[in-house]
């Protein structure tokens, strides 16, 4: 089975053009994209692993995504598409060999070729959804965990009087991210929450939280 049957249908002359693309041989290590950087083409994973890695102005990194065979880059799919630069790095996690269609290729099969463009946009989805439940998880186990620290340290006989407001300004986040916090903490049996105060329930629970 090509590499190219697994855009779906394409007409003769589709194929023609990606079956003379040339292989690229990238070794461990090699820098695909960085910051800043304007997508030049669509690259196709065929062996190997790439990754995707997001760093933020303090030098902290996290590992957005990784692209294998048969999967997309997100970050290269937007950028041909709306023309944005990219907004992390990419770095070959193994050795990798890979096809790039180049850009004007691209635009050409998305305009002309209905299941490579039902290829693109469904790999597109999937990997936002991946994405965002990624982001989703990072935010609210950093936040998680800050909040409960902060409940353990303020409680005077297992109660905490501070206002919502009072306790993100603790953990520095807003006051809606708190709120939602403490509805989850309270849902889980962890607290009870009254205006002004929040009552620990489950002390192993929140200390178990604030470590993770």
């Amino acid at each position: 089975m090509s590499w190219i049957d697994g855009f779906g249908p394409l007409s003769d002359g589709a194929r023609t053009r990606l079956c003379a693309l040339p292989h690229l041989e990238m070794p461990k290590g090699a820098v695909l994209f960085r910051a800043g950087d304007r997508a030049q083409g669509f690259v196709v994973v065929l062996e190997g692993r790439v990754e995707v890695h997001l760093s933020g102005p303090s030098g902290r990194e996290i590992l957005l995504y990784s692209v294998a065979p048969g999967q997309s880059c997100v970050q290269t799919t937007l950028g041909l598409m709306a023309d944005e630069p990219y907004a992390g790095e990419a770095f070959t996690a193994t050795d990798v060999r890979a096809v790039m269609i180049p850009r004007r290729s691209f635009a050409r099969l998305m305009d002309e070729e209905q299941a490579f463009r039902a290829f693109v946009l469904t790999a597109l989805g999937r990997r936002m959804r991946d994405v965002t439940r990624l982001l989703e998880q990072v935010a609210f186990g950093r936040i998680e965990s800050r909040l409960a620290a902060a409940l353990i340290d303020m409680a005077k006989d297992g109660l905490v009087t501070a206002t919502q407001a009072e306790l993100a300004a603790r953990i520095g986040s807003a006051r809606e991210v708190v709120t939602r916090r403490l509805d989850a903490f309270q849902r889980a049996g962890w607290v009870e929450t009254d205006r002004g105060a929040v009552r620990l329930i489950d002390l192993s629970a929140l200390a178990k939280a604030s470590l993770s």
